[in-house]
């Protein structure tokens, strides 16, 4: 979405489809269907005017470049599921003619975008396969896209002048590569980022093992230090991306990637630490516990993959009752965060929205892994 809208901004006529009808009639109405920072104004300024919404994908046929933005699933046992893949593109095959251009967006598997064009090869048809990995953050989207520098590859020397031709339109700062060297580049970034957050997950659970404070060692680790700027806050590490790329690397190197296999163990097992620490000289079957922030990371409306309802079902079995709240999700149940405050013993911060950085939380009550919420009398 934030893709179709920079395009559309840039003059170019863009068309998005989706299986989500709903989604798609908020759209047509100037609604963003998710959270993201600048994209309510921007969609009014292009919408029906540069940007079109479509319910049949019959109209691919009158694109001159095709942009999808279905990445590679993975299954119950996190290996990747390419034939659903190859189901898809063999579902939307008939409605491409000779010529255009299909870039893919999403993280997708190592050979994806080689296999990908073999289909087509393989049909007739003679597409341009290119793959161009998104980079941006999500809810920074609108920026980034312009931003950072976009990776760009394709299977064939056509592929990549006309996927160049096409980002040029928004982003000077091009960089080339080859498709599986494009493919490994987006799932080591994100695999890079999980690892980090997993560091310092365990340092985490390092320091409160043995009743240190852990935020003083971050302070004296990184305060005008820069050898270690980089290192990161703690935080429970989920969403719809981090963990399940590191997964696809484990995969692609045959399993033997131990050190993502690591960091999946302490980031998911994050939750059950937090509720561990929770029954040390209390009884957690007499506790009501709040959760506060619902979405997979701060100020974000994106819950897909969060560990806060991992962290949910966990107290639903430990603690006597579970109490939810979020300033951008909203659910059967759940309540305001100044309820949740009145009524739980125990509040942890599932995500740390903005909104929730000057409430008064008492220390005795509060859980705060990342570090975030100010606690009342500090």
């Amino acid at each position: 979405m934030p893709l179709a809208m920079v395009f559309a901004d840039a003059g170019l006529k863009v068309g998005i489809f989706d299986i989500n009808r709903d989604t798609l009639k908020k759209i047509q109405k100037g609604i963003m269907p998710f959270k993201e920072e600048g994209a309510d104004i921007l969609l009014k300024r292009v919408i029906n005017k540069n940007l079109f919404t479509f319910n049949d994908p019959s109209a691919i046929k009158d694109a001159d470049a095709v942009v999808v933005v279905i990445g590679t699933p993975v299954d119950e046992h996190l290996n990747p599921l390419f034939t659903l893949m190859k189901k898809f593109f063999m579902d939307i095959m008939g409605y491409f003619r000779n010529g255009q251009t299909l870039i893919l967006r999403s993280t997708v598997y190592p050979g994806t975008t080689e296999k990908v064009a073999e289909l087509f090869a393989a049909s007739g048809k003679k597409i341009n396969i290119a793959f161009c990995p998104e980079r941006v953050a999500e809810g920074y989207a609108l920026k980034e896209i312009a931003d950072l520098p976009q990776i760009i590859s394709g299977t064939s020397g056509k592929a990549v002048q006309s996927a160049s031709k096409l980002f040029r339109k928004i982003n000077k700062k091009l960089i080339f590569v080859e498709p599986m060297e494009a493919e490994l580049a987006k799932l080591f970034t994100n695999t890079y980022r999980y690892i980090n957050f997993a560091i310092a997950n365990q340092f985490y659970t390092i320091a409160r093992d043995h009743g240190l404070d852990f935020y003083r060692i971050h302070d004296a680790v990184t305060r005008d230090y820069p050898r270690a700027r980089s290192f990161p806050k703690p935080g429970f590490t989920a969403g719809p991306c981090l963990f399940k790329d590191t997964m696809q690397v484990a995969s692609f190197s045959e399993n033997g990637f131990f050190l993502g296999h690591s960091a999946m163990l302490v980031n998911e097992g994050l939750p059950n630490f937090v509720v561990k620490k929770l029954g040390e000289g209390r009884d957690t079957k007499k506790m009501t516990v709040g959760i506060l922030g619902m979405a997979f990371k701060g100020d974000s409306d994106d819950k897909r993959e969060s560990l806060a309802y991992k962290l949910k079902k966990i107290c639903e079995v430990e603690c006597k009752k579970v109490l939810c709240s979020d300033v951008y999700i909203k659910e059967e149940g759940f309540i305001s965060a100044s309820e949740l405050i009145r009524k739980s013993d125990v509040v942890i911060i599932g995500a740390p929205h903005s909104e929730y950085r000057n409430l008064k939380i008492p220390a005795n009550k509060l859980v705060d892994v990342w570090g975030f919420v100010k606690r009342a009398g500090k």
